[in-house]
């Protein structure tokens, strides 16, 4: 049993030595649906950068010859009503659906988190207002919100991410602002306030830090919100615009074709399937990761 104890020892200080992200990223890596997911992640990624390099045919290029053809050692996914190649849409597609989800959730961090530390830390009238508005936001269904904000600024790609952006804000709006309300009652925070640091200060570099964890799970849940948001956008005709290629779109036009040529709407189904899981369970792989309570 002494052996047993002592031999423990080294391990519990080499744990407490160990630096908070290195901590972090080795439980990470120990939950297999996370690594799964970082690595539909990373081959969604690679296959858009360089599309050009893998793909050998054009998108947006029709061929009557080839409309509705099954699939085919030519064209591995087959083709749609216009003759164009499945697999380069879908591939070509990412482009447009890990750019909203990304650029939509930096645009929700940029406006929600400034807000909603600027809420929690001075409270008052302040924290009234904007809590206030961010509950009437959080009234209307997100996408709902996102439709309607869509169609206000019109139908492109671009505008479909400030309309996905600012839908998902009050979402970090309340979170930040719950996340400080919790962490400037601790100690640490008051010592720094009674060393005489500035309230900008104290919450730049002393609540802002120790509220990053959540921010950054809540973030990565919301990429794939952001990415479902984008596909249905461009499914209405809001999002990405013919003929540039989109998840949302290919799956528009293969509704009219599901008994003739079901593999039109199967690969960009199973493609937003895939994406959207991935970033579940990386989510989830970080909340466990990050949890200070996990050992």
């Amino acid at each position: 049993m002494t052996d047993v104890i002592l031999g423990t020892i080294p391990k519990i200080v080499s744990d407490e030595l160990e630096s908070p992200t290195r901590r972090a990223l080795r439980r990470l890596f120990k939950r297999k649906g996370a690594v799964a997911g970082l690595i539909i992640i990373a081959l969604f990624v690679l296959l858009s950068l360089f599309a050009p390099l893998i793909i050998p045919y054009d998108p947006i290029a029709t061929s009557w010859s080839l409309v509705r053809k099954p699939p085919t050692w030519q064209h591995w996914f087959g083709t749609d009503d216009l003759g164009r190649d499945i697999l380069a849409r879908v591939v070509y597609g990412a482009r447009a659906s890990l750019m909203a989800g990304a650029i939509s959730v930096g645009i929700a961090l940029g406006i929600g988190v400034p807000l909603g530390l600027l809420s929690g830390y001075r409270g008052g009238f302040i924290d009234g207002l904007i809590s206030r508005i961010t509950d009437a936001m959080l009234a209307c269904p997100f996408l709902i919100l996102a439709i309607a904000l869509a169609a206000f600024l019109g139908p492109s790609l671009g505008n479909a991410m400030i309309a996905i952006g600012i839908s998902a804000t009050p979402i970090f709006v309340r979170l930040t602002r719950g996340q400080v309300m919790a962490v400037k009652v601790e100690d640490y925070i008051e010592a720094a306030r009674a060393m005489g640091n500035p309230r900008w200060r104290i919450a730049l570099f002393h609540i802002l830090p120790n509220i990053m964890p959540a921010l950054l799970v809540q973030a990565t849940l919301s990429i794939a919100a952001a990415i479902i948001a984008e596909a249905a956008l461009s499914f209405l005709g809001l999002g990405q615009q013919p003929p540039s290629p989109s998840w949302g779109s290919m799956l528009n036009a293969a509704q009219r074709f599901l008994t003739n040529a079901p593999w039109m709407a199967i690969w960009p189904g199973l493609a937003i399937f895939l994406v959207v899981l991935s970033f579940n369970l990386v989510g989830d792989g970080l909340r466990d990761a990050l949890d200070p309570r996990e050992r």
